[in-house]
């Protein structure tokens, strides 16, 4: 018989601490948000659905967790908030429950070419040590392995203060660093092609440059005409050996014209401090297309591209140099890692072999500790940040994801979906915006956002179990059981474009045909050498458009009408109509207005508080002067077209006295790829990844291309968007385009006419081409993980 005591009737109420189980969120307006009101539960799973642009970046990220992060900035001092990122409070009315939250959201690492895989984890500095320790022969402390520092020595006087007196001695001192003298760590040297500078026929004051920026009316003008070791009216051919050495390789030197101290220095050091101690990637358009002409790469022939010094290499752990072992897949290094039993640096091994596990558990494992961060894709850099939080031993916090299964197989977002329930297990908040059906089904609890995107958007549509979604009204319900059939027929091939021992990073003398005039998808497990193959071998140029995940980049000034080249006929046709410059219609010339130069708000910087951000009195918002708002096009003003949506101005600029062929035609390819919704003048800063990519996408639709080539376009899109993805597809390809897609989405495999997969896994386990051919074929086959998860998908 049980002695077990029975419960108290009279007993208390639970402590008061346990009753905050909720974060509770009332009246949010951040973004398009209408007064959103949710109840979130903690310690558990929670997913937000909804169309792209439809606000729930707004809610998780930017009302949310901002009002976390800033709240604990608050925590600190006032000089350290000084260096810290200021957040203004959310437009909330009320926000309850809150824990500290991580972000682990899609924003490509930093495009600084001193940045890898294993700077960024940590795990370079824990290899570093154990070569410090371990390493013979014995070489120095842990930055003798860094190649971000550089051997120096020097011998000088120091003063200092002994019994009253001041003392100077003589002393030596040396730092020795990893860094390869030759290349500076950068793994690679530069060749720059002079020809390319300035044109040798012209004098420095005829604008011989031909550098980006480098014109003569401006200081660096001043600085030539009056630094003196030179004549900048003499052509360059002319020059002496010590003129040319002059202009071209000298060193920084002081200099004084007009009064004033400015620097001189060469222009081949000039351009490798301002553009190529950055990444290719980082540089605006046109400088990049310079550096691509005028610079050749090439691995450094000293250190073979390690960034090590010799001395670093030298010093070897079991016959493995630190640049070995970071050249190394993450998984044979985890494994090399494993075999290494020195009691000595137990620690240290064990907290390595953490770290190297968690890259393998997330399927990062084909990755190798020396690759550039700037080169990882959106998908990988979020999971390269979550490499740091699997082993963490925090609880009850808040983790925040944006589309963590962006990049992954059908066959990884299992993975993916085990490592959020450990998390969640672990007794932490996980909140995730997701799109994929497969990371929806795992949800504790579903807040679908909508009904719309934009302004059509920005409402809770449904709160509730999973269960409860499938079976509501609302648009993610009715598609989360969506399945695409595979099509009855396949359009043939009008040619081929052949691919002959392509050997970029893990590819393995592949040779293959892609078939053109039809609508081609590349698959395969993240890591497998999809990109590799394309990218590498596709060059981008004459005839081929290549829309990448590369982020926009843009201010608060930039807008859809700015970045797709739409404001350029609306501004001729408003010039044209008023007799006036077109320069009058641009919020950033002429017709700005001169109380906010433009901006529409007026910008009040408060030190380490946030900024405040007031519409301006005198344009109320519009951004233009009061005179320019005085002409019209077919009776509206610049301020009222730029509030128009998409589909609105179509209309507007499709008949009547506002017909503007050229801008109509933008507008179109906008609405094709279904931003219809989006206003011409939102600023750029405020859309979703999504939308990016598909403003974009149309803005590369106006190329006379006939290839198409789209990386992962699925991205950020909601299940009903990629039916009228798939439908676009169609119809560039029934103009007359080839397209080739590298993605992972079922539905975009199964209406393929052809597809090609590579694997069988990733990094040295993939590089081969698996399967080709319908995908009809590739299920019926199922010999490949591809053709196993697409059948299953599509028998569901």
């Amino acid at each position: 018989m049980s002695t077990a005591p029975m419960p108290d009737p009279q007993s208390p109420a639970l402590p008061a601490a346990d009753s905050h189980d909720l974060i509770r969120v009332h009246g949010a307006r951040v973004n398009n948000l209408k007064d959103v009101s949710v109840e979130i539960p903690k310690r558990r799973l929670t997913v937000f659905t909804g169309v792209s642009g439809s606000g729930k970046s707004s809610l998780v990220f930017g009302t949310i967790a901002a009002e976390s992060q800033r709240l604990i900035n608050e925590t600190y001092s006032a000089f350290v908030q000084g260096f810290m990122p200021t957040l203004a409070r959310p437009d909330v009315d009320v926000l309850e429950g809150l824990t500290t939250a991580i972000l682990v959201d899609q924003e490509r690492m930093g495009a600084n070419p001193r940045s890898t895989v294993g700077t960024v984890t940590d795990a370079n500095a824990m290899l570093r040590i154990l070569f410090s320790r371990l390493g013979r022969p014995h070489i120095g402390s842990p930055q003798a392995f860094s190649f971000n520092v550089a051997s120096i020595s020097g011998t000088g006087a120091v003063s200092f203060e002994r019994g009253g007196k001041s003392m100077k001695e003589r002393r030596d001192f040396s730092i020795t660093g990893g860094m390869c003298p030759r290349c500076e760590g950068m793994g690679r040297v530069t060749d720059i092609d002079l020809s390319q500078l300035y044109d040798d026929s012209k004098s420095l004051s005829e604008g011989a440059l031909t550098i980006p920026g480098y014109s003569m009316d401006g200081w660096y003008g001043r600085i030539f005409s009056g630094c003196g070791f030179f004549d900048p009216d003499k052509p360059i051919r002319k020059y002496t050996k010590a003129e040319l050495h002059d202009l071209l390789y000298k060193e920084p030197t002081k200099i004084k014209v007009d009064g004033i101290n400015l620097t001189y220095e060469g222009l081949v050091p000039k351009i490798q401090k301002s553009m190529l101690s950055k990444e290719k990637e980082a540089l605006q358009s046109h400088v990049r297309a310079f550096v691509e002409r005028a610079v050749t790469f090439t691995s450094c022939p000293e250190c073979g591209g390690t960034r090590l010094s010799e001395a670093a290499r030298s010093s070897k752990i079991k016959g493995i140099s630190i640049a070995d072992a970071c050249a190394m897949q993450i998984s044979d290094l985890a494994e090399w890692v494993r075999d290494l039993g020195e009691p000595s640096v137990a620690p240290l091994l064990t907290a390595l072999r953490q770290s190297l596990d968690s890259f393998v558990e997330i399927g990062l494992g084909y990755l190798s500790l020396e690759r550039p961060s700037g080169t990882l894709s959106g998908g990988e850099a979020q999971r390269v940040k979550m490499i740091r939080h699997l082993g963490s031993s925090l609880t009850d916090v808040t983790y925040v994801f944006d589309e963590p299964t962006i990049g992954l197989h059908p066959h990884d977002i299992q993975r993916m979906n085990g490592l959020l329930l450990r998390l969640r297990d672990k007794g932490n908040t996980v909140l995730v915006v997701e799109h994929k059906p497969e990371t929806i089904a795992i949800a504790d609890h579903v807040v679908d956002l909508g009904p719309g995107a934009g302004t059509a958007g920005g409402t809770v549509c449904f709160e509730g179990t999973v269960e409860g979604l499938r079976t509501g009204a609302t648009l993610t319900g009715r598609h989360l059981e969506d399945r695409a059939a595979l099509k009855k027929t396949v359009r043939t091939p009008t040619g081929t474009l052949e691919i002959r021992g392509a050997t970029r990073h893990n590819l393995r003398d592949v040779d293959v045909d892609i078939p053109l005039g039809v609508l081609c998808v590349v698959t395969g497990v993240a890591g497998s050498g999809k990109s590799s193959l394309i990218h590498g071998s596709i060059p981008a140029g004459a005839g081929v458009v290549s829309v990448d995940q590369g982020a926009i980049r843009g201010s608060r000034r930039s807008s859809p009408a700015t970045y797709t080249g739409l404001l350029d006929p609306i501004r001729k046709a408003f010039a044209k109509a008023n007799g006036v410059k077109p320069a009058l219609f641009s919020a950033n010339s002429e017709g700005a207005c001169p109380n906010c130069n433009g901006a529409g708000v007026i910008y009040t910087d408060l030190a380490m508080m946030a900024g405040v951000a007031t519409t301006c009195e005198e344009c109320e918002g519009k951004r233009f002067q009061a005179s320019v708002l005085d002409h019209h096009l077919g009776g509206r003003d610049i301020s009222e077209v730029l509030a128009m949506s998409v589909t609105e101005a179509g209309e507007f600029f499709g008949a009547g006295q506002a017909r503007t062929p050229a801008a109509h035609a933008i507008l179109d390819r906008l609405a094709d790829v279904g931003l219809g919704y989006l206003s011409l003048g939102q600023p750029l800063t405020t859309l979703s990844g999504g939308e990016r990519q598909r403003l974009k996408l149309a803005t590369h639709m106006a190329d006379k291309s006939g290839l198409y080539v789209l990386d992962e376009p699925t991205t950020g899109l909601h299940l009903a968007d990629v039916e009228q993805l798939l439908g676009l597809l169609d119809r560039l390809v029934d103009s007359g385009k080839s397209v080739i897609v590298i993605e992972h989405h079922q539905a975009v495999m199964a209406h393929a006419d052809w597809i090609i997969d590579l694997g069988p896994g990733a990094g040295h386990d993939g590089g081969r081409i698996v399967f080709e051919g319908t995908p009809a074929d590739l299920v019926a086959a199922r010999s490949t993980l591809t053709g196993e998860h697409l059948a299953a998908y599509i028998s569901t």
